[in-house]
Order: C-alpha cells, then sequence, then structure tokens
C-alpha cells in the first residue's frame, strides 16, 4: 500500500493484480474438476464485476465518533460506527437527542437560578428550587458523560442521573406553582424520553414525572405543604383546582401516548425501507449473477479445438470449461473408458514462463494431497504438439458459486458440512506446506459420485508451497473479495491465509453478501486491507456465536485468527448450537472490542 500527501491510504495501481478466473465456464454444471485457469491483468475487475457493488454496503449510514475507554484501547482504529440497521439508527439518533436535550435542560436550569435570584416569591420556595436546579444540572452533566460513548450507551444508565433532573423540575414546579405554565417544560421532557427505544425504561420516566406532580398538588390541596408558588391555586376552589391538575396529568399522558406511537411508527416505517433497499440489492445481484451465468453457458457446451483428440491416456470430448489461460474437456479413457476431466494450456499462452510453471505446479501440488476433500489428479504430460495437460478425476455437482446464485444463503447445518470438509482438504495441504492462496466459492466443489456427495477443494495454480517463495513474487495474486489482508498487501502469507478465505467464504454463505464488494480491484482491496465488514447478525438471523467465529476467521492480523482451518470448523460447530465456552467467548470479543463490527482501521498503523 502506499500514501498521497493528503495522508489518505490507497492501493498502489502500480503493482500488477493477477486475480484468477471467478467463473470458469460451466455449461452443464457436471463440473469439470478444475476452474482454476488463470486470467492476465486486463480481466482482474471480473471478480468484483460478478456481482458488482453491494448496495446494501452502500446504504447511506449515520456515523458519530466513539470516545472513552474503547478509544484508548484501539488506538490503531479510526473509530466509526456504522448503523446498518433501523434499530441501530435509531439508537444512534437517540444518543444524538439525549445530548441536544440533556444541553438545553443544563442551560434552563442556569436560567432558572438566575431567574428565581430576580423574580420574588416566597424565601423557603426560591431556595427549593436554586437546590433543585443545582442537582438537576449535576444529573444532566452525568447523563452527558453516560452518553459519550454511544457503543457503550444504555437507557438504563440513564435512569438514576435523570431521578436528579426530575427532583429538579418538581422543584420549579414548587417555586412557580403546580398549576402554572412551566408544567409545559415538564411535557417536552416527556415527549423527550418517551421517544426512547427501552419501553420499560420510558414508562418508568414518565411515570416519576406524573406521579410526582400530581402527588404534589393533592399534598398543596389537602394543606400537607404550603402553597408557596407564583402562581397560587390555593385561592382557588376544590372543583378547579382538581380540574387543573386533571388537565395536566391528561397533558402528560397524551404526550407520553404519542411519543411511543411516533417511535414505533418511525421504526416501522425505516424497517420497511431497508427491507425494500435490501430486496432491490439482492435482486440487482442475482441479475448480474444470472447476465454471468448467460455468458458462459454461450462460451461452452459445444465441441472444441481438440474434441476427439487422444491426450496421453485419454480421448477429449465436448469442451466443458474454458478461462483466460486454459480449456477444459470431458474425457473418457482410451483403455478403460472411466471418466476424467482434462485440462489444456491454450496454445498462445506457452511463451510465458510463468502461465507454464504455473500450470505445472497445479499438476505438482494437487496430485500431492490425499484426501477426498481435494480434486484427485489421474494424469500429467504434455501433447504430441508440447502442449502441457492435466487429467484429473470428473466431478458431477456443481461449485459454491452456482449454488449461491440459485439458494442465496446456506442454512447453517449445510454450512457445517462445508466448513468441516473444506478444513479438512486444507489441513492436508498444511501438513504438506501448501497454502491455496485462491480459495473461493468457485474453487470449492459440491461433488456426487457413488451415492456419496462432498465438499473438494480445486485449483492449486496460485498456491505457495513451502517458504521457497512464489512464482508471483511481488504481485498481489488471487481473488480479492476472498484474500486476506496481507496477501491483499502483496506480503508473504502462510496457510492462515486459506483460514481467511474460508472465514470469507462462509460470511457469503450466511449472509447472503460478500464481506467486501467495492465498485472495482483497488478499491476492494483498500476494504479488504483496512475495513472491518458488517456485523453478519445483521443480515441474516444468526446465533450470536457465529457472529464471534467469523471475527476471528476475518481478523486483520494473522495471529489473531484460528491456528488451522481444523480449528475454525470446530468453533464453528459448536457456534452453531450458540455453545461456544466462555473462554472462546473471551477471546472473540476481545477482538471485537478492538476491531469492533462496520469499523476502519487506522491506515497509518
Amino acid at each position: 500500500m502506499t500514501r498521497r500527501d493528503n495522508d489518505q491510504p490507497t492501493v498502489d495501481l502500480g503493482r500488477r493484480v493477477i486475480v484468477d478466473d471467478p467463473e470458469l465456464d460451466h455449461g452443464d454444471h457436471d463440473g469439470a474438476g478444475d476452474h482454476g485457469a488463470d486470467l492476465g491483468p486486463d480481466d482482474a475487475a471480473m471478480d468484483t464485476r460478478t456481482v458488482g457493488p453491494d448496495p446494501v454496503h452502500s446504504l447511506p449510514t449515520q456515523q458519530i465518533p466513539l470516545r472513552g475507554k474503547a478509544g484508548k484501547t484501539a488506538a490503531s482504529m479510526t473509530r466509526y460506527s456504522t448503523t446498518t440497521s433501523p434499530v441501530q439508527a435509531m439508537k444512534l439518533d437517540e444518543v444524538a437527542r439525549t445530548r441536544v436535550f440533556l444541553k438545553v435542560a443544563i442551560f434552563l436550569c442556569i436560567g432558572g437560578i438566575a431567574t428565581a435570584l430576580i423574580s420574588g416569591g416566597d424565601a423557603i420556595a426560591r431556595t427549593v428550587v436554586i437546590v433543585g436546579s443545582v442537582v438537576a444540572a449535576f444529573g444532566a452533566v452525568v447523563m452527558l458523560w453516560v452518553t459519550r460513548d454511544a457503543e457503550r450507551y444504555t437507557a438504563r444508565a440513564l435512569v438514576v442521573p435523570a431521578f436528579a433532573v426530575v427532583f429538579g423540575s418538581m422543584a420549579g414546579v414548587y417555586y412557580w406553582g403546580v398549576a402554572s405554565p412551566v408544567t409545559a417544560m415538564l411535557v417536552y421532557g416527556i415527549y423527550f424520553f418517551s421517544l426512547g427505544s427501552n419501553r420499560g425504561v420510558t414508562a418508568l420516566m414518565y411515570g416519576i414525572v406524573s406521579i410526582a406532580h400530581a402527588l404534589l398538588g393533592l399534598a398543596i390541596m389537602a394543606g400537607v405543604i404550603v402553597d408557596r408558588g407564583l402562581v397560587a391555586m390555593s385561592g382557588l376552589r376544590t372543583i378547579d383546582q382538581v380540574n387543573l391538575m386533571v388537565i395536566i396529568e391528561a397533558l402528560y399522558l397524551i404526550t407520553f401516548v404519542t411519543a411511543r406511537k411516533s417511535q414505533r411508527v418511525t421504526l416501522d416505517q425505516m424497517e420497511k425501507l431497508e427491507q425494500a433497499v435490501r430486496g432491490v440489492a439482492q435482486r440487482e445481484a442475482m441479475l448480474a449473477e444470472a447476465r454471468a451465468e448467460l455468458d458462459r453457458a454461450l462460451k461452452v457446451g459445444g465441441p472444441g479445438r481438440y474434441t476427439e483428440q487422444v491426450v496421453g491416456s485419454y480421448r477429449l470430448g465436448m469442451l466443458i470449461g474454458r478461462g483466460g489461460m486454459g480449456e477444459v474437456y470431458e474425457a473418457h479413457g482410451t483403455a478403460d473408458q472411466r471418466e476424467a476431466a482434462v485440462k489444456l494450456l491454450h496454445a498462445g499462452t506457452l511463451g510465458d514462463p510463468t502461465s507454464v510453471a504455473r500450470f505445472l505446479r497445479e499438476a505438482k501440488t494437487a496430485a500431492s494431497l490425499d484426501t477426498p476433500h481435494v480434486v484427485r489428479v489421474l494424469e500429467v504430460g504434455t501433447t504430441a504438439s508440447e502442449i502441457p495437460f492435466l487429467a484429473m478425476e470428473r466431478l458431477r455437482g456443481f461449485d459454491l458459486a452456482h449454488q449461491l446464485r440459485r439458494q442465496r444463503k446456506l442454512p447453517l447445518a449445510q454450512a457445517e458440512l462445508l466448513v468441516a470438509q473444506v478444513a479438512i482438504g486444507l489441513e492436508a495441504a498444511r501438513t504438506a506446506g501448501i497454502v491455496h492462496r485462491d480459495l473461493k466459492p468457485h474453487n470449492v466443489f459440491f461433488a456426487e459420485a457413488d451415492g456419496a456427495r462432498r465438499w473438494k477443494i480445486l485449483d492449486f495454480g496460485v498456491s505457495k508451497v513451502g517458504g521457497s517463495g512464489t512464482l508471483t513474487q511481488g504481485h498481489v495474486v488471487g481473488t480479492p473479495a476472498y484474500m486476506a489482508p496481507e496477501q491483499a498487501r502483496g506480503e508473504d502469507v502462510d496457510h492462515r491465509a486459506d483460514v481467511y478465505s474460508l472465514a470469507a467464504i462462509l460470511y457469503r454463505a450466511l449472509t447472503g453478501h460478500p464481506a467486501f464488494t467495492g465498485k472495482d480491484v483497488p478499491t476492494t482491496l483498500y476494504d479488504v486491507v483496512y475495513r472491518i465488514p458488517t456485523q453478519p447478525s445483521i443480515l441474516a438471523a444468526l446465533p450470536s456465536d457465529i457472529d464471534r467465529v467469523l471475527a476471528l476467521g476475518l481478523a486483520k492480523d494473522p495471529k489473531d485468527r484460528f491456528a488451522t482451518a481444523t480449528e475454525l470448523a470446530a468453533w464453528f460447530t459448536r457456534a452453531v448450537d450458540d455453545m461456544l465456552d466462555l473462554e472462546q467467548r473471551r477471546r472473540a470479543d476481545d477482538l471485537l472490542h478492538r476491531q469492533p463490527w462496520g469499523t476502519r482501521t487506522n491506515a497509518s498503523s
């Protein structure tokens, strides 16, 4: 990454970005056993163009700076909370509204003291209103302090200091008179409090003000308390006094009910708007995917240039896949008619040593992994015209990307099977010292064979073997939306980059939305490095423990992630039933405290 003069971080556009084929063409979705023919730099934007920018992640958001202890412990964060649900938006609105009201209340307390000092009236009542105003101002200051951090704000935390404000208000009523115009200020206060999100707290505050005023009025009417108000009602007939108190209490009740109805209507309309926007976003994404599907269907499914030719031990049939570097054919063994999928390099790529080396690396890497959850290599060689080929087991089924285009999201049980089996394949790769580096929905295939169905990992074309460096040294390789932050920065990676990619796949499969979808490759890379995605349980109904697992899996720092893919799978199995233990939750919550959902990391760190 580089910096501009204005200190705004940006992706270095001078670095070549190699993005593997996001959707190798499959006409019948029988599967080729390989989705990994690579794209050149000119095609680098395809991965983000496949589904387009996610409109849900582009919704207008309300942002407020966060301060306090959280800010101190997260010095490396640019702390902005991004609202992505009506409830969160209402909470932020409540915090902002509360702080405005409290500042007004403090001003009124100061004004009340000044007015009482220059006004006439009973000396005892004047003393009461001055003391009450001081207490109310103190309570308002405490409430301002409580609301300084929107993340930690709760309506219940305001109850105790609110008693001080109510006491000050009653002192004002006692000084000016229980039937004086000052009661209009209490109507304003009730309306403000009743707009809050916590129904119990709002009802409590209304009840306290209403009952306190009623008791004060009744005590004065009964002669228990001397009426010292500037606007005294003690000289009125009893029936007139009762009517005044009934009118005031009715105003309080009407104000409370109106505010609660207003709060409910506002929230309902926000929820309807959010649902409409999300519906449009999903339809746009599905339309883009359908167009991509049609494009692929038009390209494959018929005879190719090598159809009917014999390559190694196999006779090639119909073309079933095409990518930027090669083609995949269905094939049958010349001796035993066993099925296979044969991948050949394009003749035009033979002059590129890197392309040939990547092809051979894929063959060698996949052949070295003995696990049912990695596509099996059957034969490697060259044609009579010296074109390298790779024969793999013929997979029938569909890749995860194909399933998500039709199902949008996976049920938790299916996601649990997916992560468990893919983790087995990644663990085999880790044990062999291999980092896949391009794990994504298109490279995870749900194969059906002999009545059994299992997930298999495809395409090790950009994998990293051991610690000997890579064939694309100095370049960013992989698919932006699913690559780890350290990979997006062009740094050396280990198996924890694959753990991140698996977590990103889970995020997409469970929420229906990619964790990051920028308008172009540089934007997506920037988000991968600096942005924490939207909380998963906001986008879909998920257990809170799923949020914790995905937070660790998508951690920006590899040290914060799971040590292995199998550890991620084990945690996910427990999280499906909300069964993480206290220590597991503490680990995840510590990370979320430092890097909350919807925030941006500090680009200078």
